[in-house]
């Protein structure tokens, strides 16, 4: 169905008009010129991400209903980076007229299942044409007590560094699909040059897309169905771990603690030897000829849990399914450095993903 056909208000009535709110802040969602919140005694944690086609993601290989599931997903681990509980998400979206309302219904459908994963309700946005490809804007609130909130500055020297996870998985992820782009649009080139019937092109081309992803599922998975780590952070609350700083792995481990670093005056010492890499991580980068400690380093998008936490949660910590110690905390004077496996020490440098540049 094309969505000019329902309009603006059809189409936002046909993707929201079922769902059900189920946390006690939210007064009001969809369907008035604001959504109603209410708090008392918390505070309220507040973030935003953008997604753009041909930046964020490519529609040749990522399916509607995922991109909805990481759209959303994105958001949500953000607030857990901050120690807080996801409450409500408001989505906006820009699109052309090439999408059509099962595209979108596919988004919602994403979307609505990451939601109900962490109990989040969707309460509002916006939806407006776009000339230049689909953009989505979510806006995710949440609310935390005041001394739970985690922040990047609270890092002290001797603080033990843990990651949750592994890391390197989704950007192999990335260089898997994009290859497999490849050798899709090598083909269809191919069947151009020999075929000039249009419907039979068309055909040939549709059966032309079958990727080799045997035994690199895992990859995939976590590039197209990133998943936040609240399940990490009931884990520490749970344990008595409160962390001293936290973010989530968006831009890659090394830009991550060059932020901590920065804003707890402090810097830091890793080690190669301890970072958690997945085998079909390592047999990927092996097959691309990359650096695999690189990868992990600088990939990014792998949504895991980097925090800090005082050396003497040490036992506690180590002992923990799911959480690795990769280092500690320094002075500032020492700055970033990474230890390799034959004990050299190397400056660690951010070359994750850089906006804008």
């Amino acid at each position: 169905m094309e969505i000019a056909k329902l309009g603006e208000f059809g189409l936002i009535d046909h993707l929201t008009n079922d769902i059900k709110m189920v946390n006690p802040s939210t007064v009001k969602g969809v369907g008035d010129d604001c959504a109603v919140l209410h708090y008392e005694g918390t505070e309220t944690l507040v973030t935003t991400d953008m997604l753009m086609e041909g930046v964020h993601f490519d529609l040749t290989y990522v399916d509607m209903k995922h991109l909805g599931y990481k759209s959303a997903m994105v958001n949500i681990s953000d607030i857990f980076a901050m120690g807080g509980t996801p409450r409500q998400i408001v989505v906006s979206i820009a699109l052309s007229k090439r999408f059509q309302v099962e595209d979108m219904a596919a988004f919602y459908n994403g979307l609505r299942m990451a939601c109900e994963k962490w109990g989040v309700d969707i309460v509002g946005g916006d939806t407006t044409s776009s000339l230049t490809g689909l953009a989505i804007s979510i806006t995710c609130i949440g609310e935390a007590k005041k001394e739970d909130i985690i922040y990047r500055s609270g890092a002290k020297d001797t603080d033990l560094i843990c990651v949750s996870g592994d890391l390197g998985a989704a950007y192999m992820g990335l260089q898997l699909l994009e290859r497999e782009k490849m050798v899709y649009y090598g083909e269809v080139k191919k069947l151009q040059e020999k075929i000039k019937d249009p419907e039979q092109l068309s055909r040939e081309i549709e059966k032309a897309w079958q990727p080799d992803f045997n035994g690199k599922e895992y990859l995939v998975e976590r590039q197209l169905q990133p998943e936040a780590r609240g399940d990490i952070l009931k884990k520490l609350r749970e344990a008595g771990v409160h962390p001293t700083a936290m973010m989530d792995i968006s831009d890659g481990l090394s830009s991550e603690l060059h932020h901590i670093c920065k804003q707890s005056g402090t810097g830091c010492r890793i080690f190669e030897k301890f970072l958690p890499i997945d085998y079909q991580t390592a047999v990927m980068a092996e097959e691309l000829n990359m650096n695999v400690t690189m990868c992990a380093l600088n990939g990014g998008e792998d949504y895991e849990l980097l925090f800090t936490c005082p050396i003497g949660d040490n036992d506690i910590v180590q002992n923990m399914e799911g959480i690795k110690v990769i280092g500690h905390m320094t002075k500032a004077e020492y700055g970033l450095q990474l230890v390799s496996r034959d004990g050299s020490d190397f400056e660690l440098l951010a070359q994750g993903w850089k906006h804008l540049s």
